[in-house]
């Protein structure tokens, strides 16, 4: 399976320590000073609606967005073109940028955090990876062999959100703790 839009979501520890016009204020920075690998372009401020992208840093390539669904908060990068190479490296690409938006923030913001344990990724794309049993048993060994790699371990759990009205995708529960600043250098 050729596995494209790839969304990887990391959790903030504990309830969000920052108020969000300071998280829009922080990304229109980024616009100006172009300081993601994408082109960003915008801002959008979604604030007024419960448990969706709250704030999100619209780019040519991908989006970045602190989002309140799956009842957490946290920042979601979301691939949005078809990416060359193949399904190891479109999840690393997506890791690697969520990892740096993180630590990013994180230096922005201090009191803000985000896991070091748990992370969550999706395929956003129904056509291409709807979230049905055909989905699940078609990656159900491709995925731990991507993740293996990704995060150099298999002390891990994965947990699938069978719901098929959610997109396809899981939270991964590391045994170790993650280190990020690692792997934003991988």
């Amino acid at each position: 399976m050729n596995l494209q839009h790839v969304n990887v979501k990391f959790f903030v520890d504990g309830e969000m320590p920052v108020d969000l016009e300071e998280i829009v204020n922080a990304f229109h920075r980024w616009v100006a000073d172009q300081a993601m690998e994408e082109l960003l372009v915008d801002v959008a401020d979604y604030r007024h609606v419960p448990r969706t992208p709250s704030v999100v840093l619209v780019g040519h390539e991908a989006d970045y967005a602190i989002d309140y669904s799956q009842q957490r908060v946290g920042l979601v990068y979301n691939d949005k073109i078809e990416r060359e190479g193949d399904n190891g490296a479109r999840f690393r690409r997506a890791y690697q940028a969520a990892v740096k938006a993180c630590l990013k923030l994180e230096a922005e913001f201090s009191g803000l955090q985000f896991s070091r344990s748990e992370f969550a990724w999706s395929i956003n794309d129904r056509g291409l990876a709807p979230n049905v049993e055909e989905t699940f048993v078609s990656c159900e060994s491709l995925i731990p062999v991507i993740l293996n790699d990704l995060l150099q371990t298999d002390a891990y759990t994965l947990v699938y959100d069978r719901d098929p009205r959610h997109l396809f995708g899981a939270v991964v529960q590391t045994e170790a703790p993650l280190d990020l600043e690692a792997a934003a250098t991988a």
